[in-house]
């Protein structure tokens, strides 16, 4: 009887994965490098920019800046002075803390972010071509995945539902929408899950715990 041996490179569907995930991302850094060009900007400085739109209306500090988006502060301040040299962006002191700045896009800058959003044009076609059900469980495993990144202290505590004290996870019995948002009192399914809302309140350590601990055994069952 014949023994099949694992062919040389053999990887794990996790490493395939991993391997596909850092496809995407070499990807939306291309887009961001060749969007950026014509337009004198960095991908970093994209980045700001559709942070502060995504974030319009709430006061954004510079040290969240750096925070959000995993880097340091000191690349955060120089990308932000660049920001505002070019007069995309505007500096002021919180109102709640003097010693914190807080950063708001200007006219030009909103204008600016939308050219920016754009770059994951590419990336949104690709999940746009997936059915319904692709993208719930692809979106809970994203849930996942950065849960991890976080545990990992690699990410800032992302504002996903998952961790957020509004969020009660498999309480109700349809399948469809077993979860339920105690912010707009109603039942939600897999592919509404959110990975950064603005209504997020996040528990105790303690209250997280057994939330995530219930999002991962609840799914068991079904």
């Amino acid at each position: 009887m014949s023994t099949s041996l694992p062919m040389h490179g053999d990887k794990s569907v996790a490493d395939h994965i991993t391997i596909g995930l850092s496809k995407v991302a070499a990807a939306l850094r291309s887009q961001a490098w060749e969007g950026g060009t014509a337009r004198r900007l960095t991908p970093t400085q994209g980045q700001i920019l559709a942070l502060l739109a995504e974030r319009a209306g709430e006061p954004v500090r510079l040290n969240q800046v750096a925070a959000e988006l995993c880097m340091t502060a000191a690349t955060a301040s120089d990308a932000v002075a660049t920001l505002e040299q070019k007069r995309l962006v505007t500096k002021s002191r919180s109102s709640d803390d003097h010693r914190a700045l807080t950063i708001a896009l200007t006219g030009a800058g909103r204008r600016e972010a939308q050219r920016t959003m754009g770059w994951t044009d590419v990336v949104r076609a690709g999940v746009a071509g997936m059915t319904p059900d692709e993208q719930a469980v692809f979106l809970r495993g994203l849930t996942k995945i950065i849960r991890s990144l976080q545990e990992q202290g690699v990410i800032s505590i992302a504002r996903q539902c998952a961790g957020c004290t509004y969020f009660q996870p498999y309480v109700h019995a349809d399948a469809a929408k077993p979860h339920h948002c105690g912010f707009v009192n109603k039942p939600m399914g897999e592919g509404q899950l959110r990975l950064d809302c603005p209504d997020f309140i996040p528990g105790s350590e303690a209250e997280q715990a057994d939330r995530w601990r219930q999002f991962l055994d609840g799914s068991k069952g079904r």
